[in-house]
């Protein structure tokens, strides 16, 4: 860590930390940070255009013509070609173009939204809820408030509208969106160039990889127009240069307090880590046995890897004694500048209550993974299965009191990913949930009433036989009028999925009422921490909340590092990946694709690839342009180094980087390698060419 008050490091405060620190509010920028390091203060103006050029699509990415052309990543539209990809046609493996916008694909249940605006409904929120109210009476009036809030704001501007907790409970906005879900595939590269160098290479640098996909969002089947969108830079940033990263963090712990961060590393990131392990390897083995195994397997497999690597990376942090002794120490130094203030009382008594809602937590924190999290019945009938019973369960209550997926401002994105008409395989399936009930029996034990109830006198690998092939759930029709007919249509479908989850309910629901009923205890703590925390150090541009996957700006330079006694350049180009396949003798993963052999003499191989940046990042940053003082897209993120892992709970930019495709290498990749004519003039001039063929 950088010398800096040790207060910095637990409360996030940027304005002491002299590292490029911060996932900053759209609403709240660090102009004055950025004025006085780097000269440069964006205005209001600036931050608009790029705010309404971004979008979040279960990652990030962001608009790069007026004509609804929008860029992530590879590995961010994978789901999709997934989805889309036969035997015949396996879009993931071999990458997709269209010629023109006819030939476009449809993703069967995307969903886009672009950040319209925020509004501070704290003051709102907190009034609805009783004052010295128990925790169950708290949850619940603030869970009405919000759902009121929420459909009210819906039914007003038509915009998704969704209540954002900051703070860890110190502050509540409402972001309201405008929602897309006409959304098709315009070009995707093969996913060996898009993960190039594979799992070995995945969270390393230098890094060799054309991780971008291309899509366009559509309204009334036309292109949408989107007056807002990056202008794309034909030369990339330069080593040095300022650049800022706009997307949708998924989740930070920077403010977590050290129970919590200890309960992280003790207990939930362990557990977390054994579950991808055990996954990880059903499905390499099972997609060793057919090229159609693993094919179908591939997203997923790809999912879990990912999350594997990044969980070690994040446990590694936590178990940095420097990392976790300073902050030990800045909590004690902050709980020391609370002592004897009665005004700060309840935010010292705060950390007792965290501790003992996490206590609470983890003691039942196993059987909730497993019944509530759904980690022992893992496959999608069993998700979807579930999401009919609740849904018709819900439904019948007031919107106030649901649970908040099915609330109101949630039903257009429920019923999308409900009635989606991706392909879900058998086989697949039975392979998850054999497995998934197995290890339910082994960490419940045999003997245990529910799991015998569950298992109903078979074997997990017979009882998941029977399950998958005896349920209709699978079947969009029949999805669609159990979904219809309510309660009544559920029972009366006699499905057997169906009555699994109708059997693992009532206690699932129980487990999750204690863990809400603890969250809402920590939200109240660590409102009061806040509260401490806004009168000591302030508020505003000068401290930044935890990641909540909302809209965030990040700052950093292009810039390299010391690793071992080695300097680690900024950049790399295109002779570094020749270079490489080179040196691996084309092994996979480490073998080029065919477009890429027949394009080397065409490639400018001095253009720069991929680059670093000190920008602060974390997973769901995926997909996020990188711009430069003009607001140009001159990159975007695709990956951090391993160093950037322990990120999740305290930022050190001596050595971790975030990681990025450069916008020279995009357009140099779809001239030279593909011939994409028509998609790099679109790109260049920013809107649709009339001629987008070859």
């Amino acid at each position: 860590m950088r010398s800096a008050p040790l207060v910095a490091l637990v409360l996030g405060v940027a304005s002491v930390v002299r590292a490029d620190e911060g996932m900053w509010l759209f609403n709240q920028p660090p102009r004055s940070i950025l004025a006085e390091r780097y000269q440069f203060t964006p205005d209001d103006a600036w931050l608009q255009h790029l705010q309404k050029s971004c979008v979040r699509m279960g990652a990030s990415g962001s608009f790069v013509s007026q004509d609804g052309l929008l860029l992530s990543n590879h590995h961010v539209g994978a789901g999709a070609l997934e989805k889309l990809s036969t035997p015949e046609k396996n879009y993931l493996h071999d990458g997709f173009y269209a010629h023109s916008p006819a030939d476009e694909l449809k993703c069967p249940d995307m969903e886009v939204n672009v950040l319209q605006s925020i509004e501070d409904v704290s003051a709102r929120v907190n009034t609805a809820v009783p004052a010295n109210a128990d925790a169950a009476t708290a949850f619940a009036a603030r869970r009405r408030i919000i759902a009121e809030i929420e459909k009210e704001s819906l039914d007003k501007t038509g915009l998704k509208s969704d209540v954002v907790t900051l703070w860890q409970g110190g502050t509540y906005h409402l972001y309201r969106y405008k929602r897309y879900t006409d959304v098709r595939i315009v070009f995707a590269p093969e996913q060996q160039i898009a993960f190039y160098g594979g799992d070995p290479d995945n969270f390393e640098f230098p890094r060799y990889d054309y991780d971008v996909c291309f899509f366009r969002v559509y309204e009334d089947d036309k292109p949408a127009k989107t007056a807002d969108f990056l202008k794309f830079s034909p030369s990339g940033p330069a080593t040095g240069e300022l650049v800022f990263v706009a997307g949708h963090p998924g989740g930070t712990g920077r403010l977590l307090t050290m129970t919590e961060l200890d309960d992280l590393r003790d207990l939930a990131l362990p557990m977390r880590l054994a579950s991808l392990k055990r996954r990880e390897t059903l499905l390499v083995n099972w997609s060793e046995r057919s090229e159609e195994n693993a094919r179908r397997a591939r997203g997923l497999l790809f999912v879990i890897q990912n999350s594997r690597k990044a969980s070690d990376g994040r446990l590694a942090g936590l178990l940095d004694p420097a990392l976790m002794a300073a902050k030990t120490r800045a909590e004690a130094d902050f709980k020391a500048r609370l002592a004897g203030k009665a005004e700060f009382s309840d935010a010292l008594a705060a950390y007792d209550k965290i501790a003992g809602a996490t206590k609470i937590q983890a003691a039942q924190a196993v059987r909730s993974s497993l019944l509530e999290g759904g980690t022992g019945f893992d496959c999608e009938s069993f998700r979807i299965a579930r999401t009919l019973l609740r849904a018709t369960e819900e439904r019948a209550k007031p919107n106030g009191d649901r649970l908040r997926e099915f609330s109101d401002a949630n039903k257009a994105s429920l019923e999308l990913g409900l009635f989606s008409p991706k392909p879900i395989y058998t086989d697949l399936e039975i392979l998850t949930l054999s497995d998934a009930l197995t290890f339910l029996a082994t960490q419940c034990g045999g003997d245990d009433l529910l799991v015998k109830k569950v298992l109903a006198g078979k074997s997990p690998h017979d009882r998941a036989l029977q399950l998958i092939n005896e349920t209709r759930v699978r079947d969009v029709g029949f999805r669609k009028q159990v979904y219809e007919g309510g309660t009544k249509a559920v029972a009366a479908a006699n499905d057997p999925m169906i009555e699994l989850a109708r059997l693992v309910d009532p206690e699932a629901r129980a487990l999750r009422k204690v863990a809400e009923e603890q969250s809402e205890m920590k939200q109240q703590a660590h409102g009061a921490i806040a509260r401490a925390a806004n009168t000591l150090l302030g508020t505003g541009g000068n401290r930044y909340p935890d990641a909540t996957g909302t809209l965030r700006l990040s700052f950093g330079t292009v810039k390299g590092y010391d690793e071992d006694g080695k300097a680690v350049a900024p950049l790399t180009t295109f002779v570094g990946l020749y270079g490489r396949t080179l040196e691996m003798e084309g092994r996979p993963p480490f073998d080029l694709p065919a477009n890429w052999k027949r394009g080397q003499n065409r490639l400018d191989l001095s253009t720069p690839y991929n680059f670093i940046s000190t920008c602060d990042i974390i997973g769901g940053n995926s997909g996020s342009p990188v711009v430069n003082r003009n607001g140009d897209f001159v990159g975007i993120i695709f990956d951090g180094n391993l160093q950037s892992l322990p990120w999740d709970y305290a930022f050190d930019d001596r050595q971790g980087r975030a990681t990025a495709v450069d916008s020279a290498a995009i357009l140099e990749g779809l001239d030279k390698v593909y011939r994409v004519k028509g998609l790099v003039r679109e790109l260049l001039d920013g809107r649709l060419s009339k001629h987008v063929s070859n």
